[in-house]
């Protein structure tokens, strides 16, 4: 499976040993309908029609083990992130591509831009 990382599953940040034996497919970024906030050590992309700018990050390849493990790190089953499919950019457009969307409230949070 395709998964698009855009924050501390990096390479080089925190918890990218989560994506220890997996494969780096490429640099990528998403359509333009997403926003990127600061949630202390870690970031939160929200979905956001109206205002939203494409962000920036990795696609990787990885397999059920890792990806059983990511639902854990991002609390999908507590409902602090949920994985879906991310519509990117090309040369992604036309692949099936999943990633976290944070569903927490961001109000108060500051934005980053494009990028973590």
């Amino acid at each position: 499976m395709l998964i698009f990382v855009y924050g501390t599953l990096k390479r080089g940040h925190s918890n990218h040993g989560y994506l220890r034996g997996q494969t780096f497919i490429d640099l990528a970024t998403t359509e333009p309908r997403y926003r990127l906030y600061d949630l202390g050590g870690y970031p939160g992309m929200v979905l956001d029609t109206s205002h939203g700018t494409s962000i920036h990050g990795e696609v990787w390849d990885i397999d059920d083990a890792c990806l059983k493990q990511l639902d854990e790190l991002e609390g999908t089953e507590i409902g602090e992130y949920v994985r879906e499919s991310i519509p990117l950019l090309p040369p992604f457009q036309d692949q099936p591509v999943q990633g976290y969307r944070y569903l927490m409230d961001v109000s108060a949070a500051p934005g980053l831009g494009d990028c973590w």
